[in-house]
């Protein structure tokens, strides 16, 4: 992540829950981790079939799920966080790779030089960044875009039931029964500004960056997910599609933006200032 951690737990724990959710033994938390994965995987794939795919940022690379992906699709890799312990992990997972550079940066006042990246990665780091500062985090995102680059981020979405239930399950003493019941680590989210979809667009279009795709996965159905885990992840896939069109996608756990910066004959022409509604 690219915020100080509000959740309490150390660096290590959470590199260590991260690397848990992929392959987690529950149906649902694994469907959840893995629907964001692939969605992201694809478009890093995508966007270094159709771009030069010279340079890519992640912003926040946690346990380094994306990492590998990135310095198979783009010549030179970065990645950036605030804290130490993330980028310690990431320089013993790929010590041997110069094509990746790691550095300490706050996106929210970035010293990396302007318009040096074609693909911007930030995912699940926007909700551990203050309210107040969420939007001078994603002007410093379109800030390091090259013109044509593209801004790729995901931020989980308020009203989803499980944002909701997380809310008091993982606070004490609750949170010990999440973990008996996963019989897996389970930590505090420290998700402290979850945004609506329609902000985070508003911050975007604001930032002079072009709608590209906009997507939204995972249905959490609470109690029905941990008491008959394979019928409820079942029900979950049947859901999405079917929320994901109408007026309940808000309460799909993920929401994904792909923007871009326009080209550089675009970039003279005047974007009009976004609103930003609830």
């Amino acid at each position: 992540m690219n915020a100080p951690n509000p959740s309490g737990a150390s660096a290590d724990a959470l590199v260590d829950l991260q690397e848990t959710l992929y392959a987690s033994r529950q149906p649902t938390r694994r469907y959840l981790h893995l629907a964001r994965r692939d969605w992201i995987t694809a478009q890093i794939q995508r966007l270094a079939a159709t771009t030069q795919a010279a340079t890519a940022i992640e912003i926040g690379p946690g346990s380094g799920v994306y990492l590998p992906h990135l310095l198979n699709a783009f010549q030179q890799v970065t990645a950036t966080d605030i804290e130490d312990a993330y980028l310690a992990h990431a320089r013993n997972q790929f010590a041997d790779e110069p094509r990746l550079t790691l550095r300490a940066d706050d996106i929210t006042a970035s010293q990396l030089p302007a318009g040096s990246f074609d693909l911007v990665l930030c995912s699940e780091v926007i909700e551990h960044i203050p309210a107040d500062r969420a939007q001078d985090a994603i002007r410093g995102m379109a800030r390091l875009l090259r013109p044509g680059g593209v801004l790729v981020l995901s931020t989980p979405q308020p009203r989803s039931p499980l944002e909701i239930c997380c809310k008091a399950a993982l606070k004490r003493p609750l949170i010990w029964l999440a973990r008996a019941v996963y019989r897996e680590p389970v930590l505090p989210t420290g998700h402290i500004n979850l945004m609506p979809i329609g902000r985070v667009q508003a911050f975007l279009r604001d930032a002079g960056l072009v709608e590209e795709d906009t997507h939204c996965s995972g249905v959490y159905l609470p109690l029905l997910a941990e008491l008959l885990p394979g019928p409820a992840l079942s029900l979950a896939r049947w859901l999405e599609p079917r929320l994901l069109r109408g007026p309940g996608r808000g309460l799909l756990w993920t929401q994904y933006h792909s923007y871009r910066q326009p080209p550089a004959s675009a970039t003279s022409q005047a974007v009009p200032p976004a609103t930003s509604p609830d």
